[in-house]
């Protein structure tokens, strides 16, 4: 899969050269290649930022050197998705759609107080929030969109069952784990887990599941 992420700050995507990421890149099983919008600026000084029309607090990118930059590695298989926080909720659903059915993804982060709807209008696919909240760029939610999207890209993380039993993959929440020692700070492994026996594991499982699930997360179970 290959994703290009369009930024202002390419150096805050440092993170993805590690750990499985990196691994990932090196197997050629992603190829993620940041773009610098400043690039695309005619302005002698890089500027990509102006005021709105009809007044307002902040500024707003300029359509121009964002429209290019996406153009310069958009092709009739893409899909450009905008990080904005007034876009539809990340979710798990949504990140197994982009893996498992696009093989280029452009992901935009917008700046200042976003950028020019034309652009939108144009040239964006989908806008995406990572929660109800604002951050100052877009930056961050592209990186959980890439970390995201990568777990459910093949030969990644070397295995299906991973993310097969892992949170959100079938609608609850990911079951309590434990590793060795069996005994820490007086608390002891629950002796289901030591049986050996697969069938009550599993039971186990996912009965802690939906418990953790109604204590956490009920929202889930009314889906």
């Amino acid at each position: 899969m290959r994703i290009d992420i369009l930024t202002l700050f390419p150096e805050m995507f440092d993170g993805l050269k590690h750990s499985i990421l990196k691994k990932a890149t090196e197997k050629e099983l992603l190829n993620i290649n940041l773009i610098d919008i400043r690039d695309f600026s005619k302005n002698k000084h890089k500027k990509v930022d102006d005021y709105p029309f009809g007044g307002g607090a902040g500024m707003l990118m300029t359509p121009e050197p964002l429209y290019d930059a996406i153009m310069s590695v958009k092709n009739d298989d893409s899909y450009v998705i905008y990080l904005s926080p007034a876009g539809n909720v990340l979710t798990q659903e949504k990140i197994v759609n982009y893996a498992k059915n696009y093989n280029h993804i452009i992901l935009v982060c917008g700046h200042y107080e976003g950028i020019d709807e034309r652009v939108i209008e144009l040239l964006i696919n989908e806008e995406i929030s990572i929660g109800d909240y604002v951050l100052t760029g877009g930056e961050i939610p592209a990186m959980v969109l890439v970390d995201a999207i990568s777990r459910y890209v093949d030969g990644v993380l070397g295995g299906e069952h991973s993310v097969l039993e892992e949170s959100f993959s079938n609608g609850l929440l990911e079951y309590p784990q434990y590793t060795r020692p069996q005994f820490f700070m007086g608390k002891s492994v629950p002796e289901v887990l030591l049986s050996g026996h697969h069938e009550n594991i599993k039971k186990w499982r996912e009965e802690k599941a939906l418990e953790k699930t109604k204590k956490v997360r009920p929202d889930l179970l009314k889906k």
